[in-house]
């Protein structure tokens, strides 16, 4: 599975505004609305799922990077949107530190395979810290996808 099957190229950007967690929650999934990947009537649900999951433990997971998601019965497959923070957020991350690297992923409910491995995916390519180092330096979104695409070919 690669990045690029699932994230929706219209719900990338490389200047998220939010300061916190929720506002950072809802800048990504409206993104994917814009992106219509969900229908704009889904969207509260949507933060609502999201945010109980990370009150279950943040999913920022340290090293500047935070994957929230969640299941949506109104999703037929796995989609993703991308966000890059310049200042940062604080995601409650693993290691305090602010977040800037952002995957917000949302499954069908009754999916768990495609989930876990998106999941498991991102994980592994945000390890390198020079992938890492490179996403936060992108000047826009058309270079973000060109960072995304290159790597996730690079990396079967």
């Amino acid at each position: 599975m690669k990045i690029m099957d699932f994230l929706k190229k219209k719900a990338v950007t490389a200047d998220l505004k939010s300061k916190d967690k929720k506002s950072a929650v809802k800048e990504l999934v409206e993104l994917l609305s814009k992106a219509g990947a969900i229908k704009p009537k889904e969207k509260e649900s949507l933060v609502k799922t999201i945010m109980e999951r990370e009150a279950l433990g943040s999913t920022g997971i340290g090293q500047n990077i935070g994957i929230p998601h969640g299941k949506s019965p109104n999703v037929k497959e796995l989609v993703a949107a991308f966000g890059l923070s310049k200042q940062g957020v604080n995601f409650e991350s693993l290691d305090g530190e602010p977040t800037h690297i952002f995957f917000l992923l949302i499954a069908p409910e009754e999916s768990a395979g495609p989930h876990l491995k998106a999941l498991a995916r991102i994980s592994r390519l945000l390890k390198d810290k020079y992938f890492r180092d490179m996403l936060k330096d992108a000047k826009d979104e058309k270079e973000l996808i060109k960072i995304l695409g290159d790597e996730d070919n690079k990396r079967q």
